[in-house]
């Protein structure tokens, strides 16, 4: 396991009760570098969306929880915010959720000519997902062909 493995497990692991205490969900939380700078970000959810209130009590709950238990060697950024309406469907309950909903599919590589697809998600399993296009037919995509699935939206 990689060291961003390990402290966005852990930090998942400190996290997930102070989350479900206030009645949110933890929907994702990852340990990148941009910049040159590491950022630890948490994103939390609950129905009606997340407010700027909520984000703060999770952040200084977490912030003392992480200086207590100091596991992250490097210096970081903590940020705990909203997944967004772009976030990707990346855990078995993200997809679960969004069954029979409109998903946008990106895949590394061109497939019929074009990367991105749009339909409804129908199935997911281990080995890909299967949505069905505006005409009706049906699209299956291996797991290592996707480069991001997340809920379609329009403006």
């Amino acid at each position: 396991m990689s060291k961003r493995e390990i402290y966005e497990q852990k930090t998942e692991e400190i996290l997930l009760p102070v989350v479900e205490e206030y009645g949110f969900e933890l929907v994702d939380v990852e340990y990148v570098k941009e910049g040159g700078t590491w950022y630890l970000r948490s994103y939390i959810d609950k129905p009606g969306g997340i407010s700027i209130d909520d984000c703060e009590k999770v952040s200084r709950r977490l912030s003392d929880m992480l200086d207590e238990k100091d596991f992250i060697a490097d210096s970081y950024i903590m940020e705990v915010s909203s997944p967004g309406l772009g976030r990707p469907l990346k855990k078995e309950k993200d997809f679960r959720r969004s069954l029979g909903r409109e998903v946008e599919v990106r895949t590394y590589r061109m497939i019929d000519k074009s990367k991105e697809f749009t339909g409804i998600l129908e199935t997911y399993d281990e080995e890909g997902v299967t949505i069905i296009l505006a005409d009706g037919a049906k699209k299956t995509f291996e797991k290592g062909d996707i480069a991001l699935v997340r809920l379609a939206f329009d403006f």
